[in-house]
Parts: structure tokens; C-alpha cells; sequence
């Protein structure tokens, strides 16, 4: 049964000002998976965008609770390309309280703008 839908849109651009405005910034958002590639380079920002996204459209499905960190939502690709999410602390709990214990995801990026939309499952 589905619990929640959420959806986000991000400005490429934008997003990339302010990874290059605050380099620690992609630190605290994105786990070293997330920032790499299977073959250990830097991820292209409208990838980074979109996972970012992700992130966000996570805790709107969620209800934006507060306290949650950023990198207990992790997308993380499976060997065909494809995007899932992993939860832990404080995204898992979140989760559990409204009986969400699966995800499904889908990223996109085009003519500047990323976007996801993520379906909480019960």
C-alpha cells in the first residue's frame, strides 16, 4: 500500500553555485558513495543534483519532519544503473513510525533542472 508520494525539482545551476560557494557542502549532504562513481570519479553535478532531490522529496514524503540527516538517505545505484535508496537512523525511523518500509525511486535530469519522485510503500 502506498503511504506517500514526494517529488522535488532542483536548478542545476543554482544547486552547482552552492557546492562551489561552500565546498564542504557536498560533505554534509552526500555520503562518499553518492559523491563517486562505481570507478572513483566525481559524480557530474546534474547527478549530484538529482540525488539531491531525492533527498528532499524523501522528507516531503515523510512529512518533513525535523532532525533528519542527510546522509541517512543514500541513493545508491545497482549494476545496471538503476537508483534505489538505503535508510538508517534518523530517515529509518522516521519511516517506521509511518510504516514505510519500502521505496521506490526515480531520478531525471534535462535542460537544467533535476527532479525525483519517490513512492513510500507500506
Amino acid at each position: 500500500m502506498i503511504v506517500a508520494v514526494g517529488i522535488d525539482v532542483v536548478l542545476v545551476e543554482r544547486f552547482t553555485g552552492a557546492l562551489t560557494r561552500t565546498p564542504l557542502l557536498g560533505d554534509r549532504l552526500f555520503t562518499e558513495a553518492e559523491r563517486f562513481t562505481g570507478s572513483g570519479n566525481p559524480r557530474p553535478p546534474e547527478s549530484l543534483a538529482a540525488r539531491f532531490a531525492a533527498k528532499e522529496a524523501v522528507a516531503k514524503a515523510l512529512g518533513a519532519p525535523g532532525g533528519l540527516h542527510w546522509h541517512d538517505c543514500e541513493v545508491v545505484t545497482d549494476p545496471d544503473g538503476r537508483p534505489w535508496l538505503t535508510v538508517s537512523g534518523t530517515v529509518a525511523a522516521a519511516a517506521a513510525e509511518r510504516g514505510v518500509n519500502r521505496w521506490h525511486l526515480s531520478l531525471s535530469h534535462d535542460g537544467g533542472i533535476a527532479s525525483a519522485m519517490v513512492v513510500a510503500e507500506q
